[in-house]
């Protein structure tokens, strides 16, 4: 299990000198649903499960705010597929892709 740190507008892996993992968001101004943008895992964590953390780590932070996630990059999009327990916070905005 890796260490998710929180920082502003992203939550990232640290590494020796260099992000090791990455999610990051913005809040949209009118509804102010949380936008997942990008997200990016290093060849070193790749499949092990650190995007999953990352994702989880949006998905905790607008259930403690009372927001609603709009997974715009592809990889978010995926997990909010894969887990039906993040259908809470999807917001009616979203449109997910199989």
């Amino acid at each position: 299990m890796v260490q998710i740190v929180a920082g502003d507008r992203r939550f990232y892996v640290a590494g020796d000198n260099k992000d090791l993992a990455e999610i990051t968001y913005r809040q949209d101004g009118d509804k102010g649903d949380l936008v997942i943008d990008h997200t990016r895992v290093s060849e070193e964590l790749r499949g092990q499960g650190a995007g999953e953390e990352l994702v989880r780590a949006v998905v905790d932070k607008a259930r403690e705010e009372g927001l609603k996630i709009v997974p715009l990059c592809s990889y978010a999009a995926h997990q909010f597929n894969k887990h039906a327990e993040y259908q809470d916070v999807l917001s009616g905005n979203a449109n997910l892709s199989s």
